[in-house]
């Protein structure tokens, strides 16, 4: 057990690579519910999320999601948050850790005609991911959940236990969030754990969420992105709708060039032996280019891989390595996200 945002979180139930390889091949469950939940309603809410995050939330239909960046008026990335369109408003789930920051942020940028409701404490979420997720959650629900597609959500009972079912994740594979009142989840977890039980499910730590999330090519806030970085910088300029109108950070972002950013956000792959981490320095030629952000052992390809900020101007073409405490370890240029897995 680990401290993480006032939570106190398993890091593992038995090993990071035995709980990762059943989500690659089977299915895992994670209880992620230090996330957190803030609920935007009234008349102004689509008002107040169009001007809060760069994606284009007016595309929303009710049950629809979509993922995107709160930046501040410099165009730094405040948060990366998933935004659902509810029946009576928006959800927006944040960090753990930027909970405090983002309802804050977010309560001075209200209009008066919306209203803010941090239901965090209230709420938990539990996650199931993996090829055998849905066949999982089905035996528990009446809802089709073949009719939900990625990125779609819709009220239902699970287990006797009223959720708000999403096909969602942050793992790279096809996978169910299940938001729910804070009380019922202990019977949520039971209950989930025993239908998967013969199915191959394993309750899995925050070691697995990040060497999955890694292999996905997903961003981490804190490693990958913060108030300094931009979104273009960190490969997330699709999630920036400059055409939708102004929104907070739009006339810095606008100044910038996608395609030429200020830093440039890459994928290596490194040997079988070379454990790249946060921090290290990326070389070429002997000199410094660049910064692992997040990295770590492969465990679906068997080799180290990581993401890093490489200065814009490098050659495509030039040699890189990353200094692993002293030593340089080769490191090739690989697409993002190194682990694809097709979704239904």
């Amino acid at each position: 057990m680990v401290e993480f945002a006032g939570f106190e979180m398993p890091l593992r139930y038995s090993s990071v690579r035995e709980e990762h390889l059943a989500v690659r091949g089977r299915a895992g469950l994670f209880d992620l519910s230090h996330m957190g939940e803030v609920r935007l309603t009234g008349p102004g809410a689509e008002a107040a999320v169009q001007l809060l995050v760069a994606n284009d939330v007016s595309r929303l239909a009710p049950g629809a999601a979509l993922y995107g960046v709160m930046c501040n008026e410099a165009g730094g990335i405040i948060d990366d948050v998933v935004v659902y369109r509810e029946e009576d408003g928006f959800l927006v789930v944040v960090n753990a850790a930027r909970r405090a920051a983002d309802v804050e942020w977010m309560r001075a940028h209200l209009p008066p005609d919306a209203r803010l409701r941090d239901e965090s404490d209230g709420t938990a979420l539990l996650a199931v991911q993996g090829p055998e997720a849905t066949a999982t959650v089905r035996g528990l629900t009446a809802l089709p959940l073949d009719g939900v597609r990625p990125f779609h959500s819709a009220p239902a009972e699970v287990a006797g236990i009223a959720c708000r079912l999403s096909r969602t994740g942050y793992t790279g594979e096809d996978g169910w969030e299940l938001y729910c009142a804070a009380g019922r989840a202990p019977e949520l977890w039971d209950a989930l754990l025993e239908a998967g039980s013969s199915r191959g499910l394993v309750p899995c730590g925050l070691g697995a969420r990040d060497t999955l999330r890694l292999e996905a090519g997903l961003r981490l806030y804190g490693q990958d992105m913060d108030e300094t970085v931009d979104p273009f910088s960190c490969g997330l300029g699709w999630t920036v709708k400059l055409g939708k109108g102004d929104f907070l950070g739009a006339a810095r972002l606008r100044r910038l060039d996608p395609d030429n950013p200020p830093r440039r956000f890459v994928g290596l792959a490194l040997g079988e032996r070379d454990i790249p981490r946060h921090g290290m320095a990326v070389l070429s030629g002997g000199a410094r280019v660049g910064e692992v952000t997040s990295g770590g052992f492969s465990f679906s390809l068997g080799h180290g891989i990581a993401t890093a900020y490489v200065a814009t101007d490098l050659d495509p073409e030039a040699p890189l390595s990353v200094d692993i405490r002293g030593r340089e370890a080769p490191a090739a240029r690989a697409p993002l996200p190194f682990v694809r897995r097709a979704l239904h």
